[in-house]
């Protein structure tokens, strides 16, 4: 019997200790909040909201995120909010960047470099998959929003603060691309 429980709780901790591993990988992840509770798989729709407004120059302020009616879009959605006039971020490139993060559903930031007064720097290919294809492209000094749907972001595991199956909306100043 001991052997049996031990069988089946071994695979159960390797998956544990591999996510474990992701998340210190992952510069998005907040390891002081909590697990958000289990969310249902959100419907989608086939739309682009309308990109934000600002008057605010990248790199001056925190930008609000506010999250338009409706169910989110399924697919990817890269808006640029200010196009930046510097280098321009390549696939898997080590970027600088202030960012604010918010879940579709909740309306709630669940993490912000604004907050740690220091922006975060970090691979591209380290980071969910929806900033691996919508930061390349962008160019320094530029502010971009970015809505990910779950299969490009943490999907049904969710993460401490973002509940399964969330949608994400990033806005994000390239600060550097290198």
């Amino acid at each position: 019997m001991r052997k049996t429980i031990l069988g089946l709780l071994l695979p159960l901790l390797l998956l544990a200790g591999c996510a474990n591993e992701e998340a210190a990988l992952d510069p998005t992840d907040d390891p002081t909040q909590s697990v958000a509770p289990a969310a249902t798989v959100q419907e989608c729709e086939d739309r682009t909201p309308p990109a934000p407004a600002t008057e605010d120059e990248p790199g001056d302020t925190k930008p609000e995120i506010e999250i338009a009616d409706g169910a989110p879009p399924c697919e990817l959605v890269i808006q640029d909010i200010h196009v930046g006039d510097g280098a321009e971020a390549q696939e898997g490139a080590t970027v600088t960047v202030h960012y604010v993060g918010v879940g579709w559903s909740t309306q709630e930031q669940f993490d912000a470099s604004w907050d740690r007064d220091e922006p975060a720097t970090f691979p591209l290919d380290q980071v969910v998959e929806g900033w691996q294809e919508g930061i390349p492209g962008m160019k320094e000094g530029g502010r971009r929003q970015l809505i990910i749907p779950p299969d490009l972001a943490y999907g049904a595991m969710g993460r401490p603060g973002i509940a399964p199956n969330e949608t994400l909306v990033f806005v994000i100043d390239l600060i550097s691309a290198g």
